[in-house]
This record gives C-alpha cells, sequence and structure tokens, in this order.
C-alpha cells in the first residue's frame, strides 16, 4: 500500500478591494502560493470610506478595517498616477478624477483635457500595500514606476490609465505591452513583491 503524502493547505489572502482588476493583477503575481480572495466573496463585509490623504492612510484604513471583522490575513492596497506638472494631481482620486468613481475612460479622457498645451509629461504610479491580521497592522509596501504619459489613448489591455502611461524604459502603454510585462515593472508589481518577501520571511509562503 503507498503511503498517502498529505500537503498543508495552501494559505488564505483576502484582498480589502471590490476592485476584480486589482485582484486579478494580485492573483496572477502571487500564483499558486496562496489562495486569494477579494471582499466580494464576503457580501456581509462593510464598505470601508477611504477618507485618508495619502495612498498610505486609505490603504491602512482598509487593511485594518476589514481585518477587524474576519480571520485571517487581510492586505489592502491604495494606488494611483502622480503627474508632475499637476502637482502630484490625480493621486489619491485617480480613480473618481473625472468625476464618476471607477469610470476609467472618462478619467483618462479628462486627464488628456488637463494636459493639453503641457509638454512636461512626466509620471508616476504609486502603491502602497498594508498587510494586517485581527485590526492590527503588520507591515506596509510601497511600489513606483516612473514613466511618461501620452496626449491620447492607446492599447486595449489594462485599466485605469494604463492606456496612456508609457512607463520608463519602453515605447508602448501598459495597455498595450500586456498583463505579463505589466505584472513584472508596475508599481503593484513591485510592492506585491515586497509582500512576498515578507510573508516567505515569516513562513507563511513557501
Amino acid at each position: 500500500m503507498s503511503d498517502i503524502v498529505q500537503t498543508a493547505p495552501r494559505p488564505k489572502i483576502i484582498i480589502a478591494t471590490r476592485n476584480f482588476h486589482k485582484t486579478a493583477e494580485i492573483r496572477a503575481m502571487i500564483g499558486a502560493a496562496a489562495d486569494v480572495f477579494d471582499v466580494l466573496a464576503f457580501p456581509e463585509l462593510p464598505e470601508i470610506e477611504e477618507t485618508g490623504r495619502t495612498f498610505l492612510e486609505n490603504a491602512r484604513l482598509k487593511a485594518i478595517g476589514i481585518s477587524r471583522e474576519i480571520d485571517g490575513w487581510v492586505l489592502a492596497d491604495d494606488s494611483g498616477l502622480e503627474v508632475d506638472v499637476l502637482d502630484g494631481a490625480p493621486g489619491v482620486i485617480s480613480s473618481s478624477y473625472g468625476g464618476i468613481e471607477g469610470d476609467h475612460a472618462r478619467n483618462c479622457f479628462y486627464l488628456i483635457e488637463k494636459m493639453q498645451g503641457h509638454s512636461q509629461r512626466s509620471a508616476r504610479f504609486c502603491c502602497t500595500m498594508v498587510l494586517a491580521k485581527n485590526g492590527e497592522e503588520v507591515a506596509h509596501f510601497f511600489g513606483t514606476v516612473e514613466g511618461h504619459l501620452l496626449d491620447h489613448m492607446s492599447g486595449q489591455g489594462g485599466f485605469g490609465y494604463d492606456p496612456l502611461f508609457v512607463p520608463e524604459g519602453y515605447s508602448e502603454s501598459f495597455a498595450e505591452l500586456g498583463d505579463e510585462v505589466k505584472n513584472q515593472l508596475s508599481h503593484r508589481a513591485r510592492a506585491l513583491a515586497q509582500v512576498v518577501i515578507y510573508l516567505r520571511s515569516i513562513g507563511l509562503l513557501k
């Protein structure tokens, strides 16, 4: 009779978001190391109002707020686009810059309008991730990617401002480069790489 090898269950990580694009990116980057869910899988969880003035403040609000309501590890991300000539706008209001929360096309068109007449087009995507458990912050992580803005939308992939943003060292927008490339060099990928290193250091991930 052959021995039955029992494998330990994969750890579960709850992403404190209802943005399925964001969840899909994080799940793809973590791979098979953990089971990744978001709050859409738990309809009883409350909506956390993002009242912070920085990405870190908002990520903390979401991570700590959700971890008070559910057992296990909670990871929250707050991210956005900072444009130098616009004094860092849209920043923390990136997802509602055009006036309607989550309307990506409207946000892009509004940004195109705001950038008219500006030759300085440097910008960066910024991401802050906060890991929490039992209502307390465990650690936080940062990631950025520098680049510049196009004067028109280009590409069908990605989401948010991806059709306008060309990362440093490339000539195509994130929306043209595709998920495989984006998930290696994006702001979210860089922050998440640090999360994975941390979770491995404490033995949660292999």
